[in-house]
């Protein structure tokens, strides 16, 4: 690992905690940025730091509090960076540290917070500590900082159980050992170049604090912590139940009560203790869960006041388009978050899911977010509904009291990549499922910012590392600059007025008298009204200060969210 370790300070070091229940992050607006899709200052076709750093401006007129980058530690790049070989250090694809040190003080000059990924589940394959576990005997301390485990069978041919990969197959690889025999298993939730650390180990523990204060010494303003509901596995590693088991993303990542190797409790210890190491800091860092868990009661417990301080909301991305539904899912987000003395953590789209404005035109009986849509999917989304619909939904979501993450390129409206080659996938989603499920590829196609440039301005060569689908042109950022009644021009009118009017501060007033379809409240001197049903709402009095979509007359149109003053 590298071991530059030089504290630097930063503008986010200088400032000072607020008073409990004020901090920054309880009503943020935080943007996600895929660093191999953004933006490519080197021309190789991959998204790197010095591209974030030059498109930086951007997300600051945007309106956006802070971003967060998606993984750009060294790595083989197996799963896209979450494949971690140096969890402190930048892999060259991206850059290197000094860019990084240059992309944080150009974001906090521009008033933004930096926000990094953590991936404490599992590491890389060629991570050195796995490399020495291959290296060493069964029952050494180099094995023991990973999950190996005798096989099953009469010759220990068997995996020692039945648990499934989240990516699809087994979730356990035999190892060949130095003698050339079969030897140990080795666990693997995602794919087998993931190796799952062992967080029974307090060597684990001990440097992953290490990890935290290398990052927080550099000033960054916190850490999205990937697969937080997992680390922990019960104890015995019993076999999964027949009906919890899986082979697909959409299976494995959500939290069956009888899943054992997600939402264990004893992982609430580990969130508590990087909690302590936070509060070393200055400036209110956060930590935020990716917690694929149900209820919502369930997932509240990431963000007690002594562990986490956000957790994203899935059981909202994951509602279809019901307004009955949405209404009582804000209400019970609300109510446990709230419970715990927590914001919800509102998100409509990631790295992970199909995009929103491809997800809300398809026909509500299709498979979910996490599926993935390709040329043979029986269901295709009508993207003028989809569109529709994803600018009701945000609007709708940006008035809401809380945080809000946005996923890069839903400013611009994008659609999911359906027609994307078998050839040049790589998600292994699709390899390790024989094809069977697209994956996330569609969703992580890099950036259109200029209409007539090569690569769409993603970069000056007019490569990108996945195929740019020629419809992104219409995207493209500078055709939507200062163009009224564009995606681009809604965002940034929804996060002005929801700046100015505090909604992240605010809180939820359910009006009645609008009807089944409509969801109605007040939020910070706002009548909000986003009309899901297929009929024209009338518009209470005052002024519309923000429509999702066109209006005409006193009516609402159908998958249309207003603001109304």
């Amino acid at each position: 690992m590298s071991t530059d370790t030089t504290p630097t300070t930063t503008r986010a070091d200088a400032r000072e905690a607020s008073t409990p229940g004020s901090e920054w992050w309880r009503s943020a607006v935080i943007y996600q940025i895929y660093p191999r899709s953004f933006a490519d200052a080197s021309g190789d076709g991959i998204g790197d730091l010095a591209g974030i750093t030059e498109r930086l401006p951007s997300l600051a007129a945007l309106g956006v509090d802070a971003v967060w980058l998606s993984p750009f530690f060294r790595s083989p790049q197996k799963d896209a960076g979450y494949d971690v070989a140096d969890y402190c250090d930048v892999d060259p694809i991206f850059g290197t540290l000094a860019d990084f040190d240059a992309m944080r003080d150009r974001a906090h000059e521009l008033g933004l917070r930096v926000i990094v990924d953590l991936v404490p589940n599992h590491s890389s394959s060629e991570h050195p500590w796995f490399q020495e576990a291959l290296a060493a005997a069964p029952g050494s301390p180099e094995r023991d900082r990973y999950m190996f485990r005798d096989g099953t069978g009469e010759n220990g041919e068997l995996p020692p159980n039945n648990w499934p990969s989240v990516f699809g197959g087994a979730a356990w690889t035999r190892v060949t050992e130095a003698d050339g025999r079969p030897g140990q298993w080795y666990l693997h939730i995602f794919d087998s170049s993931q190796p799952d650390f062992n967080w029974e180990n307090p060597v684990v523990w001990e440097e992953f604090r290490r990890i935290l204060r290398f990052w927080l010494d550099r000033g960054v303003d916190g850490f999205r912590v990937d697969v937080a509901h997992g680390l922990m596995k019960k104890e015995g590693l019993p076999d999964i139940a027949e009906k919890a088991s899986g082979d697909g993303i959409a299976d494995a990542l959500m939290s069956p009560e009888d899943v054992p190797y997600w939402a264990q409790p004893a992982v609430h210890e580990v969130y508590r203790d990087w909690h302590r190491v936070l509060a070393e800091y200055p400036g209110d860092r956060v930590l935020c869960a990716e917690a694929w868990v149900e209820p919502l009661e369930k997932a509240a417990l990431w963000v007690r006041s002594d562990e986490m301080h956000q957790a994203f909301n899935f059981s909202y991305l994951s509602t279809p388009w019901s307004a009955p539904k949405l209404r009582a899912v804000i209400d019970e987000s609300i109510a446990a978050f709230t419970g715990v003395g927590a914001p919800s953590t509102w998100v409509l789209s990631n790295h992970d899911v199909v995009r929103h404005a491809s997800r809300y035109g398809l026909p509500e009986h299709t498979a979910g977010p996490n599926a993935g849509i390709g040329p043979n999917s029986p269901d295709k989304p009508d993207l003028e509904i989809g569109l529709r619909r994803a600018r009701a939904a945000t609007a709708l979501m940006l008035s809401l009291p809380g945080s809000s993450y946005l996923y890069q390129g839903e400013e611009l409206g994008l659609p999911e990549v359906i027609e994307l080659d078998d050839h040049v996938r790589e998600d292994p989603t699709f390899h390790r499922t024989g094809g069977e499920a697209y994956g996330r590829d569609g969703c992580r196609v890099p950036l259109p910012w200029e209409a007539d440039a090569p690569a769409f301005g993603f970069n000056g060569s007019g490569s990108s590392w996945l195929p740019q689908p020629e419809v992104f042109r219409e995207y493209a950022r500078d055709r939507q600059e200062g163009v009224e009644g564009s995606t681009l021009e809604l965002y940034r009118a929804a996060l002005d007025l929801r700046a100015q009017r505090e909604l992240g501060l605010g809180s939820v007033e359910w009006l009645d008298g609008y009807g089944e379809e409509v969801v109605a409240f007040r939020n910070g001197g706002l009548t909000v009204l986003a009309n899901l049903g297929s009929t024209p709402v009338e518009l209470p009095s005052g002024d519309v200060v923000l429509a999702s979509n066109a209006i005409d007359g006193r009516a609402i149109p159908t998958d249309t969210t207003v603001w109304v003053a």
